[in-house]
């Protein structure tokens, strides 16, 4: 089972087991979050997809830790004008573990 969620404006395609790097989310390291966006799911290739997001299903994750990407250079030129800016960066980001899709299906079949 996989879904495509939606967060921090972002498109992430996940399944249980994997770990996406996520903007900064504003939570503890340890802590459980749920994705309540979820664009589409495919489950044993029946597909549901969101008008514009999907009913019932929920992805859940365990933040494992927050840091910063590699550093890129920034540099602005203007050619014969002696105008040259240097400026480095450093994007924060959100270490997340899924744990769970959830879906409210399984229960209404029983």
């Amino acid at each position: 089972m996989y879904a495509i969620i939606e967060s921090c404006g972002k498109q992430y395609k996940v399944q249980e087991g994997d770990v996406v790097f996520f903007e900064k989310l504003e939570a503890e390291e340890g802590k459980q979050i749920t994705f309540d966006k979820v664009i589409l799911a495919s489950e044993e290739g029946k597909i549901q997809i969101g008008n514009p997001y999907v009913k019932d299903i929920t992805v859940e994750g365990k933040i494992i830790a927050h840091g910063k990407a590699k550093k890129i250079i920034v540099f602005k030129m203007k050619a014969k004008k002696n105008y040259r800016r240097k400026q480095g960066h450093r994007q924060p980001y959100t270490k997340v573990e899924i744990t769970k899709i959830k879906t409210a299906n399984k229960k209404a079949e029983k």
